[in-house]
């Protein structure tokens, strides 16, 4: 297959625009201003606002089947009709590949729904004349480019970031990674795991860190009184969902307030926890000080990390397995020069590095979590040196440009034939519990 090196890209996600996933949308936003032509795929129908501002920066279109019904079913049996007939063998060897693996799911169904969605992305594909598929996700987003490419012959590659990877079966990840051209992740610890994983494949494996567009996080901006405890904002952004620990930060909370701390704790984000969290704050009588703000738009978020004096989020690893990557709300903050107190869990220990650019606790230590925080609060101009720290962390290695550069440049070499670009190998932060030293 002759590849033009210069057409289109297709980017493959479940749902697009989505709030949740900003670093999704800065990495479009980047490779289009690098001059890449993009193609976005949006599995579900678009999330109904509100939009993040910068998805009217993007001018890629949008290609998404209709949520249900007939025109559903219309517009996929188009796409399969004219995938059968453009590409015979190749769909045939697509519709075997299906039959085989829906036989060893435990889901067959959601096989064969990925199968129908590959069907809709490699028919436009080819209509678009797309020269290479990378998909942000390993589970649905990933199936459903695999399907495309075995029907259009378009090579694929995708991302994987946290749940997707530790969710998905081990077998299939390993079937979906011998099939991509390179597989990307975003934290040296996926990388490891993907490493162990893999085998022979290893050398797929990419280490490309979500990257943030520091330019619209100037700590400089702050004016927030570090040295005031009694003004004291802890902020904590996250879905509210097991992995995200807001209820050890709202136990942690309680015990901030018995040793007499003055504060005041705002949770940004929704999520099928908020009557649970809701309810725990009421028993814990935290009404007046901590608060779920809900979802919000980015441009407000930017308000309140300037507003805070502190960022807190308590990670962990669930029963089922799943877990945080490097949550891009803790680049964020330290984007904006907001002290960071977290835990050492999954890729965070990347970024935070204890006693560095913040400080780090074991999960689901309400204890050691209070004290982290009442230290840091205690001791502001320890707080302002790992802020100082981090800003100079994220330059580093989580620049939004370098970041999408390197992602830009793998699909480029890949299609090409050119050698890949040389990516730095993932460090691994030791976290430890020792106290802060002023």
């Amino acid at each position: 297959m002759i590849v033009d090196c210069d057409g289109p890209i297709a980017y493959v996600m479940k749902r697009y625009p989505r709030l949740t996933e900003t670093f999704i949308l800065n990495e479009i936003r980047a490779m289009e201003r690098m001059g890449a032509k993009l193609h976005i795929f949006s599995l579900l129908p678009p999330e109904p606002p509100p939009h993040h501002p910068m998805v009217e920066e993007v001018r890629a279109p949008i290609h998404s089947p209709p949520p249900a019904g007939r025109p559903k079913w219309a517009m996929l049996s188009r796409a399969h009709g004219h995938m059968l007939v453009a590409a015979p063998i190749r769909y045939m060897g697509a519709f075997l590949r299906a039959i085989l693996w829906s036989m060893l799911s435990p889901n067959p169904f959601s096989v064969w729904k990925q199968f129908g969605r590959g069907g809709f992305v490699a028919s436009t594909c080819r209509r678009s004349r797309i020269r290479h598929i990378h998909a942000h996700f390993a589970n649905a987003p990933a199936a459903s480019a695999r399907f495309a490419s075995l029907m259009s012959g378009i090579p694929f590659s995708f991302t994987t970031h946290a749940k997707d990877l530790y969710l998905t079966p081990p077998r299939v990840i390993q079937r979906r990674a011998r099939a991509a051209t390179f597989v990307a992740t975003c934290t040296g610890y996926n990388a490891r795991y993907l490493h162990g994983l893999l085998g022979a494949d290893a050398k797929k494996v990419h280490l490309v860190y979500h990257g943030i567009d520091l330019s619209q996080f100037d700590s400089r901006e702050q004016q927030k009184p570090l040295d005031k405890i009694s003004s004291s904002l802890i902020l904590s952004v996250g879905r509210l969902v097991p992995k995200k620990g807001h209820d050890e930060l709202i136990a942690a909370c309680a015990l901030l307030r018995e040793r007499g701390i003055s504060f005041r704790c705002v949770i940004v984000g929704e999520g099928p926890l908020r009557e649970e969290l809701a309810a725990q704050i009421a028993a814990l009588s935290l009404g007046g000080i901590v608060k779920l703000e809900g979802a919000m738009t980015h441009s407000r978020l930017v308000v309140l990390y300037r507003r805070a004096n502190l960022f807190a989020l308590a990670p962990r690893i669930t029963d089922d397995g799943d877990r945080d990557g490097i949550p891009n709300v803790i680049a964020e903050a330290m984007a904006t020069g907001v002290p960071v107190v977290s835990t050492n869990v999954s890729g965070i220990p990347e970024l935070v590095i204890h006693e560095k650019t913040g400080l780090l606790v074991p999960p689901n230590d309400r204890v050691a979590l209070a004290d982290a925080i009442e230290a840091l609060l205690a001791k502001p101009l320890v707080a302002a040196r790992f802020a100082h720290a981090a800003r100079a962390r994220l330059e580093q290695d989580f620049d939004l440009w370098t970041t999408t550069r390197r992602l830009h440049g793998l699909i480029h070499c890949q299609d090409c034939g050119e050698h890949a670009p040389t990516l730095p190998e993932s460090t691994h932060y030791k976290a430890n519990t020792a106290e802060v030293r002023s």
